[in-house]
């Protein structure tokens, strides 16, 4: 897959998330992505889930949160670790007082530096963590086989996410998304 950006590349959301995705590698055949982030108190990714790919997280500063959909929260301190698996909703956040800090990896890399920097960019935009109703519809359409979130209802994904993209692509809205990469099925 061609990545349409350099490494390192940083991403950052206005609710205490930064992201580095710091390079690609190849393991076994297969391209993953390092990471490194760091997380403000009481903030974190909602239940999400990535249908193709495995997360890990090691835990290099502070105190994670984090829980399995349908499971008990778990903590970690600094040198633990924990695995997503593809498939799994899953949630994670800074369950201490400081900053937390922690590497890891997503493997394979597929598109998650394109669909997370679209995500981070349209609530930079819009300044709530719904994002630019637009850009959030035309990301979740497009990367609906990888990638979906717990907490928007299925009426939205199924019909208002399709309908707003439709017309965001009417009005010329996505001129900024013209190097997407195609989803994978």
């Amino acid at each position: 897959m061609k990545y349409p950006f350099t490494y390192p590349h940083v991403i950052q959301n206005p609710f205490g998330e930064k992201l580095v995705f710091e390079s690609i590698e190849k393991e076994n055949g297969e391209e993953k992505v390092i990471v490194t982030n760091e997380v403000r108190p009481g903030s974190g990714p909602p239940f999400h889930v990535h249908f193709k790919q495995d997360e890990f997280l090691k835990v290099t500063h502070g105190k994670m949160g984090y829980q399995i959909d349908g499971e008990a929260e778990r903590f970690l301190e600094p040198g633990e670790s924990v695995l997503f698996k593809r498939g799994q909703m899953h949630r994670f956040w800074n369950a201490g007082e400081g900053m937390l800090e922690c590497t890891g990896w997503v493997q394979p890399a597929n598109s998650l530096d394109y669909f997370l920097t679209g995500i981070y960019e349209s609530m930079n935009k819009a300044g709530k963590a719904e994002g630019d109703p637009f850009d959030s519809a035309f990301l979740m359409v497009r990367y609906k086989s990888e990638y979906d979130l717990k907490e928007i209802p299925g009426f939205v994904k199924s019909v208002i996410f399709p309908i707003t993209a439709f017309i965001g692509k009417i009005l010329g809205k996505y001129k900024h998304f013209k190097d997407a990469p195609a989803p994978l099925k």
